[in-house]
């Protein structure tokens, strides 16, 4: 059984401009397979290699795959569906699948657009997808498909043809027991341009507890569940020995939710020497930080060097609006916090919803100031279609093509002024605070790693600015404000909308939601990624200087 996994060559302007990042799904989904005896497998990362579609039709020419699997989340599933297109073509016998999360949720649409497609595995793919190898390697393909948990196909009988969506498989409650083989990678080509290192993306846990109205990472995951920190650390140590990782983030949505399992993990670190020849970085929410004032020391220790923080919105209006219970001032007190810390710390503003105007911009603008964060992020709102914001939103929605639901694209387009408008006075935000940064923060930012990798992100923002690929500005034809008038954002606008079909996909979250909303206690039912005030498990304070 010949395997063949191929990451799709789509980039957006945005993650990408800090270096290349390593599709760790591959890794897992490796693992999986190997483990369960299916060795034959080989990895094409077409987009950290760039290679076009003649690039891999010549390729895929000398391969015979009997299973092609390639992922997908909602801007590159066109990409996507052009290389099981292209693999259908060369090799018409090769069983194509579709994986990730706009496939789990939209595979009707998917199916519909894209016939070549066999099938998609929906949610967690790697025990779906060992039933999926398994039933096709005995032969037993397409006849059993309806057998299989979590999947979607296309389904020709007597009566004609249909789409068929299986029952959503169980999700993986040992996380433990999945063992990445990140053998399958190119190591010497993911590279994290701040600190010119080789880069990874572990996981920690899946899933998140919180039910944030924007986010689609609970909805695909579904149910929470935390790894042992010290698997979680053999991983680590690993990916340093054996590939000379010298730099990490957590691929988990909040990792400090659970503080006693974070904890434990930053204590392993110290504890086998890592932080020394190791840093990372995290996303997390303003109150776990709030919370953790005390124990950010430690975390600092154990090598956490860059905090992504979720901020969202500097007006309340829209704090609100994502369901955060945040409030501004916590925002600022967090951030000075990481600071104090030695921690560099990035404020994530989201921006571009129907209400964004002129002044709401200018006020994120004032915010960061004020704040003093050392990095800040204005990402467009991306309205997921599986989400229940888009829900809302819906009739604000005129755009469609999925291939720019990116972040760095405006989606929504804003009562108070067109798109161009959106898109400039963004980057005016960018301009104006990495030049104040430039001059009068990052050289007097202390010595030591701290300074080096502001230096370093400071690099990357230039770099990317200087080849045209930050937001894809060169794409769009923007070169500055004198440029308003010629951007095009080059939508497809013949491509229309579709529902979501997630009849069988309630989450954990979802469920607890409701049973909370039926006993009354509807405002601790929707907690979010940056605020929130439910906690998880709680520890000691000691805890913080010492192994109990």
């Amino acid at each position: 059984m010949r395997i063949l996994l191929i990451h799709p060559n789509y980039h957006s302007g945005g993650a990408e401009i800090a270096g290349n990042w390593p599709p760790a799904w591959a890794a897992y989904l490796t693992g999986a397979l190997k483990t369960a005896g299916f060795c034959d497998v080989r990895f094409i990362d077409t987009m950290t290699n760039d290679l076009s579609d003649a690039d891999l039709r010549a390729i895929l020419a000398d391969e015979k795959p009997d299973v092609v699997g390639v992922t997908a989340i909602t801007p590159s599933i066109y990409k996507a569906e052009s290389v099981l297109k292209l693999v259908k073509d060369l090799h018409p016998g090769a069983v194509t699948v579709l994986g990730g999360i706009h496939g789990t949720f939209m595979y009707q649409q998917v199916l519909s657009e894209a016939p070549w497609i066999d099938v998609i595995v929906r949610g967690e793919g790697e025990e779906v997808l060992i039933d999926l190898i398994r039933t096709i390697d005995e032969g037993r393909w397409p006849a059993e498909g309806q057998a299989i948990k979590g999947i979607a196909f296309t389904e020709t009988g007597l009566d004609g043809t249909r789409i068929v969506a299986t029952p959503a498989a169980p999700t993986i409650k040992n996380l433990d027991a999945i063992a990445p083989d990140w053998s399958i990678l190119e190591w010497e080509k993911y590279k994290y341009i701040p600190l010119n290192a080789r880069v990874a993306i572990p996981n920690m846990a899946r899933g998140c507890p919180f039910t944030c109205s924007f986010c689609s990472q609970w909805k695909f995951w579904r149910d929470y569940r935390v790894r042992d920190p010290k698997k979680v650390v053999d991983e680590i140590e690993t990916l340093y020995q054996r590939y000379d990782v010298r730099f990490f983030i957590l691929a988990d949505e909040e990792p400090t939710i659970n503080r006693k399992k974070f904890v434990e993990f930053c204590h392993e670190l110290i504890a086998r020497g890592l932080p020394g020849k190791v840093l990372w970085g995290i996303n997390t929410r303003v109150t776990d930080i709030l919370r953790d004032e005390k124990f950010l020391p430690l975390y600092r220790k154990a090598g956490l060097i860059h905090v992504s923080l979720g901020t969202e919105a500097a007006a309340q209006m829209k704090l609100d609006r994502f369901h955060k219970e945040t409030k501004v001032a916590d925002n600022k007190k967090a951030i000075r916090l990481l600071r104090e810390a030695g921690i560099v710390v990035e404020a994530q503003f989201i921006v571009g919803l129907e209400n964004e105007t002129a002044e709401t911009l200018e006020e994120t603008y004032r915010m960061a100031l004020d704040w003093k964060p050392d990095l800040a992020n204005w990402a467009m709102y991306t309205p997921w279609p599986f989400t229940s914001l888009f829900q809302e939103l819906r009739e604000k929605v005129e755009i469609f093509d999925f291939e720019k639901y990116n972040f760095v694209t405006p989606i929504i387009k804003p009562e108070a002024m067109d798109r161009t408008e959106l898109l400039d006075r963004v980057m005016n935000n960018y301009r104006r605070f990495y030049m104040r940064k430039a001059l009068f923060s990052y050289p007097w930012s202390g010595t030591g790693q701290r300074r080096r990798y502001l230096f370093g992100c400071l690099k990357a923002f230039l770099k990317s600015g200087f080849e045209r690929k930050f937001y894809d500005l060169g794409k769009v034809g923007y070169w500055g404000p004198q440029s308003k008038k010629s951007v095009d954002f080059h939508f497809d606008k013949s491509r229309t909308g579709a529902p979501i079909q997630a009849a069988d996909w309630e989450s954990n979250a979802e469920r607890s939601g409701k049973a909370r909303a039926a006993k009354g206690a509807m405002k601790t039912a929707l907690k979010a990624c940056g605020g929130g005030t439910e906690q998880m498990e709680d520890v000691d304070e000691t805890y913080a200087g010492h192994r109990p």
